[in-house]
């Protein structure tokens, strides 16, 4: 990985960081929120998109319009289960469960559906995750593992990761074979997202426009911060960086927004949980 791909990273796991912390704070209004803010990016990222394509240039085939679809999909149920899990549960729990489990995920299809050889290392990395996620979840206390709560943010985390470890692979594919341009994928994601949201924003506009009352602020800084987090990275596995060295160093992006959970957010401030996020962090490395 050269100097300039790594920063790309580095700088995207910020940015990732950043615009989750935002989207905490408009929890109450969930899939009306990602409405609005997949609609926003849409509209700041589209002189961008058009310029590219007048300049550049894109060659349609079917295999990019299916992969498009499927990104638009899949980045769509990755937003409305962020914003859900944020409801029922905190940051500093569904965020490093969720960015631990999409290279999980994506380690143990490559071990049992694959047949990849499965190393010591790479077993090993999946015991860390795995211990990181129960440490976050019962708080070092596996009497908390009685209480429906305790569960809330592992199931939530587990789905998010889910999304994440399937669209990772499907827009590494789109970009380095299928050759669509980051910035143009991306756009056309939020924009398919925004459609497939639409005539339920439109029958509920009343709803919308009430429970967004305050929230359009983190909705612009959402839009903005969130296809420039993920842009960010595919430009660097476009320009040749591998995904299995990219994914663990965007995990950088789960101890800032831990640590900012506890101090942005006032979340309950936990040993077990700075430590299960130390261990998680460990584990994606061991795994790559």
């Amino acid at each position: 990985m050269t100097l300039e791909t790594f920063l790309l990273v580095i700088c995207a796991a910020a940015l990732h960081a950043t615009w989750n912390i935002i989207s905490k704070k408009a929890t109450g209004a969930a899939g009306h929120f990602v409405f609005c803010y997949r609609s926003l990016s849409a509209l700041l990222y589209a002189p961008w998109v058009i310029y590219i394509l007048l300049v550049d240039g894109m060659t349609w085939t079917w295999p990019a319009v299916l992969f498009i679809f499927l990104s638009s999909v899949l980045h769509l149920g990755y937003s409305l289960c962020l914003q859900w899990g944020y409801q029922a549960a905190d940051l500093s729990v569904v965020y490093p469960i969720a960015r631990g489990t999409g290279p999980l995920l994506s380690s143990l299809a490559a071990f049992v559906l694959l047949g990849e050889p499965a190393t010591a290392m790479g077993l090993a990395g999946i015991g860390c995750i795995v211990v990181g996620i129960l440490l976050i979840a019962s708080g070092g206390s596996l009497r908390r593992f009685t209480t429906p709560h305790a569960w809330a943010g592992v199931k939530w985390g587990l789905f998010i990761g889910l999304f994440i470890a399937a669209y990772t692979v499907t827009d590494a594919y789109t970009v380095k074979v299928l050759l669509v341009a980051p910035v143009v994928l991306d756009w056309f994601s939020a924009t398919g997202g925004a459609a497939l949201l639409a005539p339920r924003a439109w029958v509920r506009r009343s709803e919308l426009l009430r429970q967004m009352r305050g929230k359009w602020r983190y909705a612009v800084a959402v839009g903005a911060l969130s296809p420039m987090a993920y842009i960010l990275v595919l430009y660097a596995l476009q320009m040749g960086a591998h995904v299995s060295l990219v994914a663990p160093l965007r995990e950088t992006s789960l101890m800032i927004a831990t640590v900012a959970g506890f101090f942005i957010l006032k979340e309950k401030v936990s040993l077990p949980r700075v430590a299960g996020c130390v261990i998680i962090v460990i584990g994606v490395v061991l795994l790559a």
